[in-house]
């Protein structure tokens, strides 16, 4: 029995081609998510710009904030394949390792923060009640923005490499699905794109519902 599982297990502990796949899709997830992460947090420059005026950049700061659902919504999936792929005990994401205990505690509440924030803001948009999500708006923003800095700073160091690693020829081949990814992020802006513009007539709808 003991020789049995020996020699049953020996193939997918010492295949160097499986073993270098498994590398590359650890690799691959992590750029993906990067880039995402780096647009994030350019549209987060914008935004915070806005809300120095928000009462005139009212519009810009509605379609920066849709952009930001679609760029959400696709890391948050791809932050959560990686996790799964961890604590399921995947031998390439256990070897990749899991983020400072700091960050890792932190990663669902900043996951939960980003969604009270996109949402209340978009109830604030649809609703009657806007005073209230404006209250609920205002305050998830204050509990975010803490969280969030935290979550920029700690990967600060790593996440320019990653954003611009498909784009670099020494390094862009060492991780492939090059195609996939840049697809992904192309569909992604495209998506937050078309979101940004269909939430312009929401905000002629919260001007008007304000004014009432």
């Amino acid at each position: 029995m003991i020789l049995a599982v020996s020699v049953s297990s020996h193939p997918r502990a010492t295949d160097p081609t499986r073993a270098n796949e498994a590398s590359a899709g650890v690799e691959g997830n992590a750029r993906i998510t990067g880039s995402l992460g780096a647009a994030i947090f350019v549209l987060l420059l914008v935004e915070g710009i806005t809300i120095l005026r928000v009462g005139q950049l009212i519009s810009l700061h509605v379609f920066i904030g849709m952009m930001l659902v679609a760029f959400a919504a696709v890391k948050i999936g791809s932050t959560g394949y990686r996790f799964l792929h961890y604590y399921r005990g995947d031998g390439s994401y256990v070897r990749k390792g899991a983020p400072p205990l700091v960050l890792r505690a932190l990663g669902p509440l900043v996951v939960l923060l980003t969604i009270a924030v996109l949402g209340t803001g978009i109830g604030a948009l649809l609703t009657h009640r806007h005073g209230d999500w404006l209250l609920l708006h205002k305050a998830s923003f204050i509990l975010w923005f803490g969280a969030m800095t935290i979550h920029v700073l700690g990967h600060a160091l790593e996440t320019p490499a990653l954003a611009v690693a498909d784009m670099r020829r020494g390094v862009r081949d060492e991780a492939p699905g090059v195609a996939a990814r840049l697809g992904l992020f192309a569909v992604t802006l495209l998506l937050a794109i078309v979101l940004g513009l269909l939430s312009l007539g929401w905000v002629h709808h919260w001007q008007a519902l304000r004014f009432r």
